[in-house]
């Protein structure tokens, strides 16, 4: 588990790094808006990814959005990410394709074009 997504805040402690009250902090895990790990005696603790998740919903609503605005927003966010990390590795497999092809053939796939130039709907004089 990276340091980023270890859970070591308790919850005055995230509320006061997120620049909020524990109670709203509360609010939003009862919305979805953020999963804080639990310890074996229920107690939240918070990682620093969930600090950065934090203060995104607070920008959010001090835009002026409702948490259920907020809550899908913030999936869309995610959604695109997810999307952007496998795109970066469809290309990086996409590449290593081509070069693997390039590599392997000596591009005897290639056809050579007739270096006449034709237009269409006129006749060639014979």
């Amino acid at each position: 588990m990276r340091s980023h997504e270890r859970a070591v805040y308790v919850i005055s402690v995230a509320a006061e790094l997120a620049g909020m009250h524990p109670q709203t902090l509360r609010i939003y895990e009862r919305r979805g808006l953020v999963l804080p790990a639990r310890t074996q005696g229920g107690n939240r603790r918070y990682s620093e990814f969930d600090i950065d998740r934090l203060r995104r919903i607070s920008e959010l609503a001090a835009e002026g959005m409702n948490l259920e605005g907020i809550r899908r927003v913030m999936a869309l966010e995610t959604e695109v990410e997810r999307l952007r990390v496998e795109n970066e590795q469809l290309r990086g497999a996409a590449r290593a394709a081509v070069a693997e092809a390039e590599r392997r053939t000596p591009r005897r796939d290639l056809v050579p074009l007739s270096q006449e130039v034709t237009v269409f709907g006129l006749q060639r004089n014979q």
